[in-house]
């Protein structure tokens, strides 16, 4: 059997498939995803073709520094000062502090993207990394809202709306990009991480604010 109903109503699931989530998880973790993202702009799209190889690896490790290290920087000292108790996050209060970290650090990626005049496919999105890190702050105070959930909520209106400003067939990518926030939000509840509700709303909040994100840019 790959599953059983646990003693809290939960369906428990084989370990080989909680190894599986879990490994889901982390390659297409939140803190992650932007960097992907990043990637997808500069090399894939190709935002950037006036500038130089080397310029354009600055570039993603900006991204990487801005999106990723930063706030993993602030949860492991939120952490070590025993401010929160775990770093998986695993309550409501843990994610209060982080939260509110990568808000202030995803306005500001927001605030110099849009001011330096790049490309109006990042500035929407940055701008909606920041909306849905605001917005899920507030849904915490209710429900454990998934973070997963939100960034994939992002990402698959993200191709959506790419789609119908761009002359390329994004087809392909909203495919992907369709099969990858399934994956991952069916991950987030094998591993008993959120419950379906927690995970839906995930999606509402990054689905919505990628397109307020798009309205407000465009």
């Amino acid at each position: 059997m790959i599953a059983t109903e646990s003693g809290e109503g939960r369906i428990s699931f084989h370990p080989v498939l909680r190894i599986a989530a879990k490994v889901v998880s982390y390659i297409f973790h939140p803190l992650f995803i932007p960097v992907y993202i990043g990637w997808f702009f500069i090399y894939v799209l190709r935002l950037f073709p006036q500038i130089t190889e080397w310029d354009k690896t600055k570039l993603l490790i900006s991204f990487t520094v801005n999106y990723t290290v930063l706030p993993l920087v602030t949860l492991l000292l939120a952490k070590g000062l025993g401010f929160i108790q775990s770093v998986y996050l695993k309550t409501q209060k843990d994610r209060i502090i982080p939260y509110v970290a990568t808000g202030v650090f995803y306005f500001w990626v927001w605030y110099v993207f849009k001011n330096q005049s790049f490309p109006k496919e990042i500035i929407m999105f940055s701008l909606a990394v920041f909306l849905a890190s605001s917005l899920g702050l507030i849904v915490n105070n209710y429900i454990k809202v998934s973070m997963h959930a939100i960034s994939a909520g992002v990402v698959i209106t993200l191709f959506i709306l790419l789609g119908f400003i761009s002359n390329d067939n994004f087809g392909f990518y909203i495919s992907l990009a369709l099969l990858i926030a399934g994956v991952v939000c069916t991950a987030r509840l094998v591993n008993s991480d959120h419950y379906p509700i927690e995970v839906y709303a995930g999606l509402f909040i990054g689905i919505l604010c990628q397109i307020l994100a798009y309205f407000f840019v465009r």
